[in-house]
C-alpha cells in the first residue's frame, strides 16, 4: 500500500513537473511583452508596470493584421482542400483492402517519413515552372500537398470501422457511390475530421520553411515570417516580438480548447479502431 501510494506521489510530481515546462515558456513571453526594451530586470520578475504599447507596435510595425490575414486564407483552403481530398482517398481504401490498395496506403505512410527540407530545392524549382512563388495558391498546394498523408491514414483507419451495410443500403435507396460517401459516411467521420483540422491547421499556422521560400513578397508575409521583422542586424525589439508571438499563439489555442474532446476522440478513434 505504502509503495503504491510513493508511486502515485512520483506521477503527480512528474505531471506538475511536464506542466511547469509547458507553463514558463508562456510566462515568460507574456512578461516580456508587457516591459519596455529599457527594463533589463529579470524576464522571470513580473512587470508591475504593464506597457502595452508593444502589442500597438506589434501590429503596426510588423503590419500584423495582414499577416494574420494572410495566414487564415493558407490555413483555411489548405485545410479544406486536406479534408475533402483526404477523405475522398480514405474512402476507395477502406473499403476495397487489397494488395495494391495496402501497397497504396503503405508508400502513404512512407511519404510522411520524408523530411521537408530534403526535396525543398526539386520542390522550389517545380514551383517556379509553375509560377507558383509568391502566389497564395502555391503554398496552399504545397501546404495541403504535405499533410495529406496523414490525413489519407487517420481516414481510412476509422472508416474501416463503419460497417459496408451503411454504404451498400444508401445505394438501394437511390443514392450513387458519391452520394453515399458524402451523406452517410462523411457525417460519421466528425471526430476523425476535427483531428485533421487541428493537426493541419497548427502545421500550417507555424510554418516557417515554406513560406519563407514560396512567399517572399512583403505584402504575402504570414505571421512566422512578420514575427522575423522585429530580428535585425542594427536592432531587436523583443517586446513587440513576444506581443507578436502572443497574438499568434491565441487562435490555435483557443481552437484546441474549444474542439479538444473531439481531437482525443479522433485520435482515439483513428489510432485503435
Amino acid at each position: 500500500m505504502k509503495q503504491k501510494k510513493n508511486l502515485k506521489w512520483i506521477k503527480t510530481l512528474a505531471a506538475l513537473l511536464i506542466i511547469a515546462l509547458h507553463i514558463c515558456p508562456f510566462y515568460i513571453m507574456i512578461n516580456i511583452s508587457l516591459k519596455e526594451m529599457s527594463d533589463r530586470s529579470s524576464r522571470w520578475i513580473p512587470a508591475f508596470k504593464p506597457y502595452f504599447q508593444n502589442y500597438v507596435n506589434a501590429m503596426n510595425t510588423g503590419n500584423l493584421g495582414n499577416a494574420i490575414l494572410n495566414t487564415w486564407i493558407i490555413v483555411f483552403f489548405s485545410v479544406m482542400i486536406v479534408v475533402v481530398v483526404g477523405a475522398m482517398a480514405a474512402y476507395p481504401l477502406s473499403r476495397h483492402i487489397t494488395r495494391r490498395n495496402q501497397i497504396i496506403l503503405t508508400f502513404i505512410v512512407g511519404v510522411m517519413m520524408v523530411p521537408q527540407l530534403s526535396i525543398l530545392v526539386p520542390l522550389y524549382k517545380e514551383m517556379v515552372a509553375l509560377k507558383g512563388i509568391n502566389h497564395i495558391w502555391g503554398i496552399v498546394l504545397v501546404s495541403a500537398t504535405f499533410h495529406l498523408p496523414l490525413s489519407i491514414y487517420m481516414f481510412t483507419n476509422f472508416i474501416k470501422t463503419i460497417p459496408s451495410d451503411l454504404d451498400e443500403a444508401a445505394m438501394i435507396d437511390g443514392c450513387s457511390r458519391f452520394q453515399a460517401f458524402f451523406k452517410i459516411i462523411l457525417p460519421c467521420l466528425k471526430s476523425t475530421t476535427v483531428s485533421v483540422i487541428i493537426l493541419t491547421g497548427v502545421g500550417i499556422w507555424n510554418d516557417y520553411q515554406f513560406q519563407l521560400y514560396f512567399l517572399q513578397k512583403p505584402a504575402l508575409r504570414t505571421i512566422t515570417l512578420a514575427i522575423t521583422t522585429f530580428f535585425t542586424d542594427s536592432r531587436q525589439d523583443m517586446g513587440a516580438a513576444a506581443a507578436a508571438a502572443f497574438i499568434v499563439v491565441l487562435p490555435p489555442v483557443l481552437l484546441y480548447i474549444c474542439l479538444q474532446k473531439y481531437f482525443v476522440q479522433g485520435a482515439m478513434d483513428s489510432a485503435v479502431k
